[in-house]
Formats: structure tokens, C-alpha cells, sequence
């Protein structure tokens, strides 16, 4: 299961069920993918056949969104 957190500018933003319990979020989109860490501090973990002004876009959305991010994954592996 992937459940998706949120769309924004045509970026997927998701957890995959079956990882490690750092939290962190999958980013896809038509061009790429990435994952990037939350804790310790929000960074680029890697990432695939995204440039990197779309990964600096991607970073900026996350530390707009980190708190939806949080509140997600709380939420998502809580149970």
C-alpha cells in the first residue's frame, strides 16, 4: 500500500507501508522520483531522473507542507 499524503504541481507525495520507521516521503512524477528525509532535518535521501530545480522545488514544497507530512504519517503507521 502507498498511500498518497498529497498532489501539488503535478508531484505525488507518499509513504510506501513497508519501510523503515524514519520518517520520510516519496515524491513522484511524470519525470522522476525522490525520497526525501524529515527527521533529523528535512534532505534529499536520492533521487531519479529529476533535475535539480525540480528537486529544489520539491524541497521547498515539503518545508511548506512539513507539518502535513507529519501529521500523515502519524497518522498512516499509528495503527
Amino acid at each position: 500500500m502507498s498511500p498518497t499524503v498529497f498532489l501539488e504541481r503535478g508531484y505525488r507525495f507518499l509513504f510506501f507501508s513497508r519501510e523503515e520507521g524514519r520518517v520520510h516521503v516519496h515524491v513522484q512524477s511524470a519525470e522522476g522520483e525522490a525520497k526525501f528525509w524529515i527527521e533529523p532535518r528535512i534532505g534529499l535521501a536520492a533521487s531519479r531522473d529529476l533535475s535539480p530545480r525540480e528537486i529544489r522545488v520539491v524541497e521547498r514544497i515539503i518545508r511548506e507542507r512539513e507539518h502535513d507530512i507529519r501529521s500523515a504519517w502519524r497518522r498512516h503507521f499509528s495503527g
